[in-house]
């Protein structure tokens, strides 16, 4: 009797899953078709331009015309090469492990 009352709610809940994703489906097609809105109720203007994002601005809110982020491109031999010397040049290194002892 519990199996037979799991499955008829199973059932609608996957009627109304699937009557849910046809109702969105609709209403994002209309959304698709319909010509787009204008943000704060303003009309189209081309001497307007979108507001940059607040990280490419300055302190005084002006468009920063730097590079914020250089990235040099180097062979991979060269990186393992670089990153073997920051190992092995560790200022805690010792080459003798009974100098700690003394």
């Amino acid at each position: 009797m519990l199996h037979a009352l799991y499955i008829v709610a199973f059932a609608i809940l996957a009627v109304l899953a699937v009557g849910n994703l046809i109702r969105n489906m609709m209403l994002l097609g209309k959304d698709a078709r319909r010509a787009p809105r204008q943000p704060y109720g303003g009309s189209p203007s081309t001497s307007q331009r979108p507001a940059p994002h607040p990280e490419l601005l300055d302190d005084t809110g002006r468009v920063i015309d730097e590079p914020l982020l250089v990235m040099r491109s180097i062979s991979l031999q060269d990186a393992r090469d670089r990153l073997d010397d920051l190992y092995n040049d560790r200022p805690n290194r010792t080459d003798d492990p009974t100098e700690d002892d003394a």
